[in-house]
C-alpha cells in the first residue's frame, strides 16, 4: 500500500485590493514558505489572521500548499 509524507508546506494569503471597472474584486497574494508541516488548520488560520492584520487590505482567502513524497510501504 502506498504512503505519503508531507515534506514541505507553504501558506498563501489572498487579499482583496480593490475592484475593477466591472465590479469584480482585484486580488493579490503573498506566499510564506517553510510552514511547519505539523501545523494544524487552526494554527495556520490564526497565523494567517495575525499576518493579515499587518496589512491595509481585507483577507480574501487562506490557502495551505503541501508537497508530499509518495512511496510504497513494504
Amino acid at each position: 500500500m502506498a504512503q505519503a509524507t508531507i515534506f514541505q508546506s507553504s501558506l498563501r494569503l489572498v487579499f482583496e485590493t480593490g475592484f475593477d471597472q466591472e465590479g469584480k474584486p482585484i486580488l493579490k497574494s503573498r506566499t510564506y514558505s517553510n510552514l511547519n508541516v505539523a501545523a494544524t488548520p487552526d494554527q495556520v488560520y490564526r497565523a494567517a489572521q495575525a499576518l493579515a492584520s499587518l496589512t491595509n487590505h481585507p483577507l480574501y482567502s487562506v490557502e495551505r500548499n503541501d508537497r508530499s513524497e509518495i512511496y510504497e510501504n513494504e
